[in-house]
């Protein structure tokens, strides 16, 4: 008989489970960061700090309030390292994978809440995508901290413990696409080592795509007439963006003396690859975000929104979700009763998922944003940037996060948390129950527009 985890039974929608187990995580890692130990000076780093730290990690988003390395002791860093690993694989899997291991079977309420994290369409075979899931993170990982513990080695002098500890920190929180780095100006002294910066850049691209993505692809990346509509559009979506980001990163700061300007050109060129990745959540920097042109930042600002795969370790909206809107809206351009993608139609409740889950970001991110300047002396642009980034999980910054004030600090750990699980799955982890209606109203056409 299959064993349902008694903390599951308490729930009655899998995305309550999804939303608690994140606010649990966050509780225990802020009780963790708060003792004297978790620090270098031996005091409490102050429930506010922990808990926005606790939360940018879990949640994946890499924000910080005090600086990673001076503030925080050994014992910090491995905490906010492990909460960035269970944010990255998700409570549920974490959940899942432990009720394997303890009992050997798994429940089907489990199964339910595992799908709801794991974004799977089929329950069937969540048992085995999870040990997949799990195998593959550590693999990457274990590569990852492989090439940046060789890099810190050889060329810059490292000892074998310290390369060790850079790499595998680094190689966690760029798969996990957490952006904390052991450094007070994140990797903008590594913009022109292509080791690094591919390194990092392409764990967070891996991380960020969505497991079921990478499973697909791996399994048929010479067969591109089997992929998935999910897949397609994830992939697509995500080169259009990366290309396009480049671009426009490289044109409009290319003269800019205090970012690309002061680069040769393939240091410009991977520069601005670099800074075309980190925004669909990854959270590194190699240029000085705060000297960039306000256009490069409204960039920077749509990129975040976006954030990546729809079940990967990225936030933002998902690639998915944009891309298919651009159908929705395609389709309702050209007059089409039906949106198709390829050979295939997208449902209507997908449809309306998709405009709920982008209104209600836009709606967050104005609220947000109205709030925070209301509480900060900050500008438009730097409170915008700094919502949108806390929201879309992606960790960058102007340079504003410290100077928010607690009020704003509360503020942007909310958004991180929405942001990770989701507007969608917290608006669904609020209502208990779906209202089934029993009959039809007349229908009245309306005037739009």
């Amino acid at each position: 008989m299959a064993v349902t985890p008694p903390f599951l039974a308490r729930f009655r929608h899998p995305a309550q489970v999804v939303a608690t187990g994140f606010g649990l995580a966050i509780g225990i890692g802020t009780s963790l960061l708060s003792l004297p130990i978790a620090t270098t000076s031996g005091e409490s780093a102050g429930w506010v700090a922990a808990l926005f730290t606790a939360a940018s990690a879990v949640c994946v988003t890499g924000l910080a309030v005090v600086d990673t390395e001076a503030h925080w002791s050994v014992f910090g860093e491995v905490v906010i390292a492990g909460l960035a690993q269970v944010g990255g694989l998700g409570i549920m899997t974490m959940a899942t994978l432990f009720t394997l291991l303890v009992s050997g079977r798994l429940g089907l309420r489990a199964r339910i809440a595992a799908q709801a994290e794991t974004k799977t369409l089929s329950m069937s075979d969540v048992r085995r995508l999870v040990l997949k899931l799990v195998l593959f993170s550590l693999v990457c990982e274990v590569i990852a901290a492989a090439l940046l513990t060789g890099r810190f080695l050889i060329g810059y002098g490292e000892s074998l413990g310290r390369a060790l500890y850079l790499g595998g920190f680094h190689a966690v929180m760029a798969f996990n696409s957490a952006g904390f780095t052991l450094w007070p100006d994140s990797l903008m002294r590594f913009v022109t080592d292509p080791w690094i910066c591919l390194t990092i850049a392409g764990a967070a691209i891996i991380g960020g795509l969505g497991f079921p993505v990478v499973f697909e692809l791996a399994r048929y990346w010479r067969q591109p007439r089997k992929w998935t509509v999910v897949t397609r559009v994830t992939v697509v979506v995500t080169a259009i963006l990366l290309v396009a980001g480049t671009l426009i990163f490289l044109v409009t700061e290319w003269r800019n003396p205090r970012t690309l300007g002061a680069l040769d050109d393939s240091g410009k060129l991977l520069a601005a690859f670099f800074t075309a990745v980190m925004p669909r959540s990854a959270g590194f920097n190699s240029l000085d975000i705060s000297q960039m042109y306000p256009s490069s930042w409204l960039t920077t600002d749509l990129l975040m929104f976006i954030g990546g795969g729809s079940a990967g370790t990225a936030g933002g909206i998902k690639v998915t979700t944009f891309g298919m809107l651009a159908f929705i809206i395609w389709a309702e351009l050209r007059g089409e009763s039906r949106v198709n993608i390829g050979h295939r139609r997208l449902p209507e409740a997908t449809q309306r998922q998709v405009i709920t889950i982008t209104v209600l970001g836009l709606t967050l991110v104005a609220v947000s944003t109205y709030v925070l300047l209301a509480l900060t002396p900050h500008r438009l642009d730097q409170v915008l940037f700094e919502v949108v980034s806390a929201f879309g999980t992606a960790g960058l910054s102007t340079g504003i996060t410290a100077s928010v004030g607690p009020a704003g600090h509360v503020l942007l750990t909310i958004l991180m948390f929405i942001g990770r699980i989701g507007p969608l799955t917290l608006g669904s982890a609020l209502a208990l129950n779906r209202r089934a209606r029993h009959y039809e109203l007349p229908e009245e056409r309306v005037i739009v527009g």
